[in-house]
C-alpha cells in the first residue's frame, strides 16, 4: 500500500487548509468568497484558517522594530556596574547576520534619543557600526569623526562612507581619511599616521562625546584582525595576554592596552584617546565575547552596552 489508513484524508486536509490559507493570504480573498467557492460558510473557512496556523501549514511575522527586554538590561547593567545595557531579544536559529542588524537597529534607536547638538560622535570600522548608520534615519547636527582606518572587505561600507552617511543625516561636518586599518608594517604604519588628512581626523578625536564600537575577541572567527595577523603576531600578541580589541585597540584580561606585534600595524585611535571618550557605546553579541566584555568594562574602554540574549545571560554567570 502507498500509505497508511488514513493517511489520504489527511493529506487532503492538508490540501484544503493550504488551498484556503492561499487564497486568504496571498491572493487577499474574502472569507466570503473563498466560501462561496468552496461551498462552505465563512465560519467554516475562519476555522480552517486557525488550523492552518495551529498545524504549522500558515506562519506569521511580524516585521517591526527588535524588542529589547528591559527586565533583563536593568539587572544586567547594575550586575556589571556600567551605565546602561539594552539586551536584544533574539530566537532560536537567529542568523548572526539578523542579530547584527537588529543591534544596529536598537543602537540606531539609542543614538537619535540620547544625541544632543552639543555632541560629537565617533565611528570606528565595524559591521555592526555599519549596521547602526544603515538603521539611523535622524540625527542631530553634530560633527561625526572617523575614529580608524578600514578593511577592504567585499559588501562592506569603509568608515568613511559611514562617517559621510553619518554626516548626510545629521548636516554636521565629517572629519574622515583614507587609510587602511593594517598597514603593511609598522614603518608604514608610522608613515600613514603623520599624513595630514590621517592627522587632522585624528587631531578631533579629543572632541568625541560619544562612540559606538564592535568589541572582537582576539581568536579564530571572533576577530577579522585575527585572520589578517601572521603567525608570529598571533603568537606574540596571545603571549602578551591579548584576549580581545576595540577599534583594533587591544586589551588583556583586565582591560589593559596590549602594545607590540600586530598592535604596531593598526591606524587607528590610541588607548588613551579610546579611554578619554565619555560616554562608549560597545555593540557585541554571542556568549563566546564575554571575557572581553568583562575586560573592556574593566579597563574603562566601555560604559554602554547593547547585546544579545546569549551574551547577557553569560555575562551574569
Amino acid at each position: 500500500m502507498s500509505g497508511t489508513p488514513g493517511s489520504d484524508g489527511a493529506e487532503r486536509e492538508r490540501e484544503l487548509l493550504a488551498s484556503v490559507a492561499r487564497r486568504f493570504y496571498l491572493q487577499d480573498e474574502s472569507k466570503v468568497d473563498i466560501g462561496k467557492e468552496l461551498g462552505l460558510s465563512r465560519f467554516k473557512v475562519a476555522r480552517l484558517l486557525e488550523a492552518a496556523r495551529a498545524k504549522g501549514i500558515v506562519r506569521i511575522e511580524i516585521v517591526g522594530e527588535p524588542s529589547v527586554d528591559y527586565v533583563l538590561s536593568e539587572r544586567l547593567s547594575t550586575f556589571l556596574g556600567v551605565d546602561s545595557v539594552l539586551v536584544l531579544r533574539t530566537h532560536d536559529g537567529q542568523s548572526m547576520a539578523e542579530t547584527r542588524r537588529d543591534l544596529g537597529a536598537v543602537a540606531a534607536a539609542e543614538l537619535t534619543r540620547m544625541l544632543t547638538p552639543d555632541d560629537v560622535l565617533g565611528l570606528p570600522w565595524s559591521r555592526s557600526v555599519a549596521a547602526t548608520v544603515g538603521a539611523l534615519r535622524t540625527l542631530p547636527p553634530v560633527p561625526i569623526v572617523q575614529l580608524c582606518g578600514a578593511l577592504a572587505i567585499p559588501d562592506l561600507h569603509s568608515p568613511v562612507d559611514l562617517v559621510r552617511s553619518a554626516a548626510n543625516l545629521s548636516g554636521g561636518t565629517a572629519h574622515h581619511f583614507y587609510a587602511p586599518l593594517v598597514a603593511a608594517d609598522a614603518d608604514s604604519a608610522r608613515m600613514l599616521r603623520r599624513q595630514p588628512g590621517v592627522s587632522e581626523a585624528n587631531s578631533h578625536i579629543a572632541q568625541v562625546t560619544v562612540a559606538v564600537v564592535g568589541i572582537g575577541g582576539w581568536a579564530q572567527e571572533e576577530s577579522t584582525l585575527f585572520d589578517l595577523a601572521t603567525r608570529s603576531e598571533r603568537s606574540a600578541m596571545h603571549k602578551a595576554g591579548a584576549i580581545g580589541e576595540i577599534c583594533g585597540v587591544f586589551i588583556d584580561s583586565a582591560g589593559r592596552c596590549v602594545e607590540g606585534g600586530l598592535a604596531d600595524r593598526i591606524i587607528t585611535l590610541s588607548d588613551e584617546q579610546l579611554t578619554d571618550i565619555p560616554t562608549v557605546i560597545g555593540l557585541v553579541s554571542g556568549a563566546a565575547r564575554a571575557p572581553v566584555v568583562r575586560a573592556a568594562i574593566a579597563g574603562k574602554k566601555v560604559n554602554r552596552l547593547i547585546v544579545d540574549t546569549p551574551l547577557a545571560l553569560e555575562l551574569l554567570r
